[in-house]
């Protein structure tokens, strides 16, 4: 058992100019597991409703993610709702309706707490406190966070980052965070709060890896069409501990790997609603992608 991941469980409803669907997987553990299933087998810790659909549980397992810490409680499923605008820059939060998630507590069962990978996934920086202190071995952990913890939690959310490894943030956070727009400055300063690698991530331009003197970047992929940015960054982190479980590598080199695969699974997440476009993929895809991505950095 390697790699566990913790974070929100979700029934979205998405509009876009085009489109509109309702009630279907959402939640950043979702994308998170989806995506870092064609790498590893991933634990999650979550809680859903009863009206939680079964056919998603089902999913799940074909996908071999382990349910042992996914807790089912009398009421509903945690449900949020979104309109993007056009170009997809700008989206509106419509409703957010916490249901059983309001009182979530994440207990990680025994067979857990020795996890080597950890992907602390978006949910209030106490809680993400509270899987590390449960933990019994000395995990590689990865950090995802959003502009509300930055916000309301601010405290909690610094003291957090000195017990981790990796931040994975976007671009508005990381000046938000810091008050720099400057990426390296953004980055090195980010570094000295704690974390020894850091991610930020650009939204369709990409990302960047900072880890000491060094820098990656990996640009967006040029998508004919985007129907749902919904999850990217999710699939983008989720993929990216996956690979690291999988490969037991932390060198820069593999880590420059670890989020082209990420990107490899952001594009194809954005490519269909909800997480259909991370759901049937084969190897040869991920080859695919990932050889476009290869073609694209050559010169």
């Amino acid at each position: 058992m390697s790699l566990v991941i913790v974070g929100s469980i979700a029934l979205d409803t998405i509009e876009t100019s085009t489109h509109s669907v309702s009630d279907v997987p959402g939640g950043s553990t979702t994308y998170c597991s989806l995506a870092a299933s064609y790498f590893a087998k991933p634990h999650i810790v979550g809680v859903v409703g009863e009206d939680y659909p079964e056919s998603v549980i089902t999913l799940l397992k074909d996908h071999h993610v382990n349910l042992e810490g996914l807790v089912t409680e009398p009421g509903k499923t945690f449900r949020w709702g979104g309109r993007y605008a056009e170009n997809f820059d700008n989206r509106t939060t419509l409703f957010t309706d916490l249901n059983v998630f309001e009182t979530f507590n994440p207990a990680l069962p025994d067979s857990y707490k020795k996890a080597e990978y950890v992907l602390l996934a978006n949910i209030h920086p106490g809680l993400q406190h509270h899987v590390l202190d449960q933990l019994e071995s000395k995990a590689f952990v990865v950090l995802d966070t959003m502009n509300l913890w930055i916000d309301i939690a601010l405290d909690e959310l610094k003291s957090l980052m000195q017990r981790i490894n990796m931040l994975v943030i976007n671009d508005e956070e990381a000046l938000m965070l810091t008050g720099e727009r400057n990426y390296g400055k953004a980055a090195a300063k980010l570094r000295d709060m704690g974390p020894e690698w850091v991610v930020i991530k650009k939204g369709q331009h990409g990302a960047l890896l900072f880890h000491e003197d060094r820098i990656f970047a990996v640009p967006g992929l040029v998508l004919d069409e985007v129907l749902d940015p919904t999850g990217a960054g999710d699939s983008f982190v989720g993929a990216l501990i996956g690979y690291l479980a999988q490969s037991k590598d932390l060198s820069f080199d593999n880590m420059k790997l670890a989020l082209v695969f990420g990107s490899v699974l952001a594009s194809y997440c954005v490519e269909d609603f909800s997480v259909e476009g991370i759901t049937y993929l084969e190897e040869a895809d991920l080859e695919e992608r990932y050889d476009e991505f290869v073609i694209m950095n050559q010169f």
